[in-house]
């Protein structure tokens, strides 16, 4: 007797390594995957406002968040769909005297979300190699509460903080060009229904990268730390997974091999990071493990410091334990 495939609905954004499960070419055992491309932002802020899809990616301080505050409508599975130094992602106007991290002090900081994943390492990188505090700089935030991840979960500005709302009639982008802010940690122009920012500011000659050669300086605090900040993770329905017990187990050995069908390329990208020298005399020393690993034991270093994060930056009541939003039978892997 042929056992029917349970059928799941899935919103993935498009990279190498959620791309085999996307086309189909990567199949989960005992599952039909029924997937749609959703950019991020907006899968994130529909999966914490409405729960549309059975499986997605999520935004790993959303999720921290959400369990601090006792919400356990999703299990998380240990695959990592999204890493970057973000830190590095920083724009500042070239006219404000900003010429390294600490000169954010006293300035106009944008950020889409202030609880945004990449808002959170860039702040907590910025305070722990560089001594910024979130608190010397005054913020400003793009998302509408209506339309942010925040308003599914209950945000408010941290004490100490200072956070002003960007009005709706404009947006990062305009700011920045008319003056108006001074830097933005992160700029996003992907059409979405979440950001509204929309001009090419590679265009602008008023304002350039925090660090001129952004490479280097992630070679640096990878050298330094062996932290590779992660950005998502993904998720299913805790229901689900109660009623269906092998979901976790099968969904992270499926994602896992699509990511091994992209692992030659990645190694050709991390190979090309050596032949630059960043990393100094022992060059294959940051490779001994696999940056992009995938599974609770490589990643909880880094797992334990976004979460670590949150917590400094007021965003959690508490530090939030791995084992709290990771299905418990991926704990081992």
């Amino acid at each position: 007797m042929t056992t029917k495939p349970l059928e799941l609905s899935m919103a993935l954004s498009d990279n190498d390594r959620t791309r085999p499960i996307i086309n189909g070419s990567t199949k989960n055992e005992g599952m039909l995957l029924r997937a749609t491309v959703v950019h991020p932002s907006e899968m994130f802020w529909r999966q914490l406002k409405f729960a549309d899809f059975d499986v997605s990616e999520m935004s790993m301080s959303s999720l921290l968040i959400a369990a601090a505050k006792g919400d356990t409508t999703w299990a998380a599975i240990p695959v990592f769909t999204s890493r970057m130094f973000f830190h590095t992602r920083a724009l500042v106007r070239a006219d404000r005297g900003i010429e390294k991290p600490a000169d954010l002090r006293g300035k106009r900081v944008a950020v889409p979300e202030y609880q945004q994943t990449s808002a959170i390492w860039s702040r907590g990188i910025f305070k722990d190699e560089f001594g910024v505090d979130p608190r010397d700089v005054e913020w400003f935030m793009e998302r509408t509460p209506d339309m942010s991840h925040g308003g599914s979960t209950g945000f408010t500005p941290p004490p100490g903080v200072r956070l002003n709302r960007i009005p709706p009639t404009t947006n990062i982008g305009e700011m920045l060009v008319k003056g108006e802010i001074d830097a933005t940690l992160l700029y996003l122009t992907n059409t979405n229904l979440v950001d509204r920012s929309t001009i090419d500011i590679s265009r602008e000659p008023m304002v350039r990268p925090l660090f001129p050669d952004s490479l280097a300086e992630g070679h640096r605090y990878y050298a330094k730390t062996g932290i590779y900040p992660i950005n998502h993770t993904l998720v299913v329905r805790r229901e689900l997974l109660e009623k269906h017990p092998w979901l976790a187990l099968n969904l992270y050995g499926g994602f896992l091999r699509a990511k091994e069908s992209a692992t030659k390329r990645a190694r050709e990208i991390l190979d090309s990071w050596v032949e630059t020298g960043a990393f100094g005399p022992e060059p294959e020393k940051p490779f001994r493990a696999d940056p992009l690993a995938y599974g609770v034991k490589a990643a909880r270093p880094v797992l334990e410091t976004i979460a670590k994060y949150l917590h400094e930056q007021g965003l959690t009541d508490r530090q939030v334990k791995i084992e709290e939003v990771f299905a418990k039978s991926t704990l081992d892997v």
